[in-house]
């Protein structure tokens, strides 16, 4: 065999295992047609295929995080929102995300917008901006429900922002003042219904016990005197004159 015959092997063998040896990793699965017809599924590690027969797809079981572009949607109660989202996908059957769709990240994709769409079309806005949870999980369930077919499981479905028009905002914003205000003046009038309670309660005892009422009106008359004033006019209960009042009519 001549040196030019042998070389030619050499390379004939380097290019049937170039074509014929596949290395998959950990989280790589390959699904193998032959002329054709799907034989299975294989991976990780080392493959073998025949060449010019053999044609394999490398697909990847690693979760994939996925933006939905913002969607222009009326609520139910007819407000103007654009919704945007996350949904977390994986392939868990890789034969089905191969042979029954076309292209199953794109497909996932569009699944997606038109599920945003028909979900938060179907709500009104306080629930979009209270009730996310419920929102995001009903979601879930219909995308999963959708993307089986294709060997996909979606596990997570998340709104991320609500963009609402300018007037809608304002108005949100007058209505969380006017809750405030309701807030402060439901407090003050709760505050002065306790305090006058507190005040009958003490007109009650003043009025069963005449000393204690004359206590107070001294314990008021040296608060009086405190204060820098040049003049202090304060009237004098009757009680405190009656006994000078009865003498002097005797005396009369």
């Amino acid at each position: 065999m001549t040196t030019m015959s042998l070389g030619l092997v050499l390379f004939l063998a380097l290019l049937f295992f170039a074509n014929a040896v596949r290395v998959l990793r950990e989280y790589e699965r390959a699904v193998v047609f032959r002329l054709g017809r799907l034989i299975g599924i294989k991976g990780p590690g080392l493959v073998i295929l025949i060449p010019l027969i053999d044609r394999m797809v490398r697909i990847s079981l690693r979760t994939v995080p996925m933006d939905v572009a913002p969607q222009d949607v009326i609520t139910r109660d007819n407000v103007s929102v654009k919704v945007n989202a996350v949904i977390y996908f994986r392939v868990v059957e890789p034969d089905r995300a191969v042979i029954n769709v076309e292209d199953f990240l794109f497909a996932t994709t569009q699944m997606a917008q038109t599920t945003l769409r028909s979900v938060v079309g179907q709500a009104e806005l306080d629930d979009l901006l209270s009730n996310r949870e419920k929102l995001n999980l009903e979601l879930q369930q219909i995308l999963d429900a959708a993307t089986d077919p294709w060997g996909i499981k979606v596990s997570t479905v998340e709104i991320k922002d609500v963009d609402l028009p300018v007037e809608m905002r304002r108005a949100m914003a007058r209505q969380a003042e006017a809750e405030r205000e309701r807030r402060a003046k439901v407090i003050h009038a709760d505050g002065e219904f306790q305090a006058s309670e507190r005040l009958a309660e003490a007109a009650k005892i003043l009025s069963v016990d005449p000393a204690a009422l004359q206590l107070r009106y001294l314990q008021t008359l040296s608060e009086i005197a405190r204060e820098n004033n040049s003049t202090t006019i304060f009237p004098v209960p009757i009680d405190l004159l009656r006994a000078w009042l009865g003498d002097r009519v005797r005396q009369g």
